[in-house]
């Protein structure tokens, strides 16, 4: 067998509450079967640096905590197999979002905005029964609803996002995917013309340059590109009329 690789991670650190300003920080460590970046910087945290801040909740590439750009794209470190990088790996905190430290970045306060922005949940006229049995579904609806709810708002199609980095007030593939989902739900009473009022400009669908850097870099593989066109020709066919 052969000896285990040693993997350099190159780390942007710095740190706004305490004045401390970019920098970079090598450490060194030793690659094990099956490593991931996550395991690797939980390895430097235990042993090498406690104050090296990264986020993690799941570790199974579902909650997105540990999005980060990975030799300068957007991955979650949890789904990050080591043996597929090279031996220096560069990390930094993803762009658009507030900066916390090192490798943490406020993903939540950006998402929560977004989601009180689009009113992302259901508009109903009548009050949900409770007690009743939900109402039943066609299987193929429930099934496209489901595959847009997989977004996991770990935030790397912001990062990815050429628009996102012009423009703070886009609202992204996230904030599209979501409008797209709402529209798909039939307990959803809202009109093409209320969707428009939300996102029918540039710091909406218009506002994206196609580059497709979120359909690029989604870990679920969501077809974000499909469904920004689609509201896009919606979206057209409202302000024309």
């Amino acid at each position: 067998m052969s000896a285990p690789r040693s993997l350099t991670l190159r780390i942007l650190r710095s740190s706004p509450g305490e004045g401390i300003a970019p920098h970079w920080q090598d450490f060194l460590v030793e690659e094990a079967e099956g490593m991931t970046l996550f395991l690797a910087l939980g390895e430097i945290r235990e042993r090498l640096d406690p104050s090296l801040q990264f986020d993690f909740v799941c570790r199974a590439g579902i909650c997105g905590s540990c999005a980060m750009l990975v030799n300068g794209k957007p991955t979650l470190a949890c789904r990050c197999l080591t043996r597929d990088l090279d031996p220096l790996v560069t990390l930094a905190p993803l762009p658009v979002f507030e900066l916390i430290g090192d490798l943490s970045v406020n993903t939540g306060k950006w998402m929560r905005g977004t989601a009180e922005r689009l009113e992302t949940w259901i508009h109903s006229q009548e009050e949900a029964p409770l007690t009743a049995v939900e109402a039943p579904m066609e299987p193929a609806l429930a099934e496209a609803i489901y595959e847009l709810d997989r977004c996991i708002e770990c935030g790397c199609c912001i990062a990815g996002c050429g628009t996102a980095q012009m423009r703070p007030d886009f609202v992204g593939a996230v904030g599209l995917n979501k409008i797209a989902r709402f529209r798909l739900d039939p307990r959803d009473t809202r009109s093409d013309d209320d969707f428009y009022d939300l996102i029918g400009d540039d710091t909406g669908v218009f506002g994206c340059m196609s580059l497709l850097g979120c359909h690029d870099v989604c870990p679920k593989g969501l077809s974000l590109q499909t469904q920004i066109a689609f509201l896009r020709r919606k979206m057209v066919k409202v302000g024309v009329l």
